[in-house]
């Protein structure tokens, strides 16, 4: 009977986790790495919460406790990662982060003694690379996607570096960073734990804003100075690191440094590259076939496998390679282009421009409505009858063939989360 207890208070935090666009496709597995992270009884009171930030008193009066009990209950959460607080106006709130970029991270950003982390990586990768449902719904449904590339500013010919918006640079995500925390790479933190890390450096990778506020908090990360950042920057450049991060304009949460041999979206990039599961740059290189000498370079440190080799088709020297591009696949982070030193390779702009949602919320409704949950964003509170019903009945018109057809209309939808997402916020 306790048995059955436990896994109904885990089955229910998976259905909390799947009423936000990304969730997590409740698996047995999903149900060990869950109870690795929380008690049955913190399972049960997450399931609970809304998706929108929320207070101790709200909290409290969902759960019907003391708010000295619920703030109690929450603070253990935040303290560990699975939940996010942040400040604001003098109030705390807390926030459920999504899986992935989430509490998934959170539990291995640093080294901690409570868990086994050599088995919860253990188990995340399974998760992550042998069911492959949760990576493919995460990065492969809808168009909009939950992170991107920036591209490499040492790699933008001058005439470019002007046409770079702001947001577009990761230097400047940096310096407009209310705070900044570094942590593990949870990517290479895992792969060290399955005997598979590459010897590119774990403490480089960052968290920003809200976020960095909240991990830096409970010493998760910890807070380090803008001109440190940009010196980790300007060294993940110079390893040939790939930067990831939100796919939103403003208040990025993390940036990371990703490796293609370790890091999740670059595994998934290559590996369903055909979904397009990384939002791309506004660039792409351009290969000068007079210039390329096929040595390779480029090939070696593309990190989603968008550069080949192939015939030069040189009467002279039929051995002769050169570079070709794959520009579906490619990213466009320039990557390729600092590594060359022939002046083979040079960023130019795709045909058309990468569109990034303004803010978190305007992407979660984007999101929302390409993913069919956009129900659970409105009627957000499940501890409401009233919502619970709401939800269920707009779930069901929301997949009726007119009304998708009417959602997946770009321009209508783009004037109705115009409207909406102010509101969500």
């Amino acid at each position: 009977m306790g048995h059955h207890s436990a896994r109904s208070a885990y089955e229910q935090f998976a259905q909390r986790i799947n009423r936000y666009p990304t969730g997590a496709p409740p698996t047995e597995l999903l149900f060990r790495i869950l109870e690795m992270l929380v008690s049955e009884q913190e399972a049960r009171a997450i399931a609970q919460l809304p998706i929108k930030p929320f207070t101790i008193k709200a909290a409290a009066r969902t759960w019907k406790s003391s708010e000295t009990e619920a703030h109690k209950i929450l603070d253990g959460l935040a303290s560990r990662g699975v939940l996010l607080d942040v400040e604001r106006r003098g109030v705390s709130y807390y926030v459920l982060p999504p899986p992935m970029a989430g509490f998934f991270e959170f539990s291995l950003m640093r080294t901690r003694g409570d868990i086994d982390q050599k088995l919860l990586s253990e188990l995340l990768h399974q998760y992550l690379h042998e069911e492959e449902d949760f990576v493919r719904a995460l990065f492969g449904e809808g168009e909009t996607r939950f992170g991107r590339t920036f591209v490499q500013e040492p790699a933008l010919p001058p005439a470019l570096s002007h046409e770079v918006m702001g947001y577009e640079r990761a230097s400047e995500v940096i310096r407009t960073a209310r705070h900044i925390g570094l942590g593990l790479c949870y990517c290479r933190h895992k792969a060290t734990h399955l005997g598979k890390a590459c010897d590119a450096p774990q403490d480089i990778c960052m968290t920003l804003n809200s976020t960095a506020a909240s991990l830096n908090k409970h010493g998760i990360t910890r807070s380090i100075e803008k001109s440190h950042a940009l010196d980790l920057l300007q060294q993940a450049y110079d390893l040939g690191l790939v930067q990831f991060g939100d796919n939103v304009q403003r208040s990025v949460s993390f940036l990371c440094h990703c490796c293609g041999c370790c890091c999740e979206a670059m595994i998934a990039a290559r590996k369903f590259a055909f979904l397009h599961p990384v939002q791309t740059t506004n660039f792409l290189p351009k290969i000068e076939d007079k210039n390329c000498t096929g040595c390779g370079k480029c090939v070696e440190v593309c990190p989603v496998a968008a550069l080949g080799l192939v015939s030069a088709e040189d009467p002279a020297n039929r051995k002769k390679k050169r570079a070709q591009l794959d520009e579906d696949v490619c990213l466009g982070c320039g990557v390729c282009v600092r590594r060359c030193t022939k002046d083979a390779l040079k960023l130019e702009e795709r045909a058309a421009r990468v569109l990034t949602p303004v803010n978190t919320a305007q992407q979660a409704v984007l999101m929302a409505i390409e993913r069919g949950k956009l129900a659970d964003l409105l009627f957000d509170n499940r501890a409401l009858h009233s919502h619970r019903a709401m939800a269920a009945v707009l779930g069901v018109l929301l997949k009726l063939p007119p009304v998708k057809q009417v959602m997946a209309n770009k321009q209508l939808r783009s004037r109705y989360v115009e409207r909406l997402f102010a509101k969500i916020q």
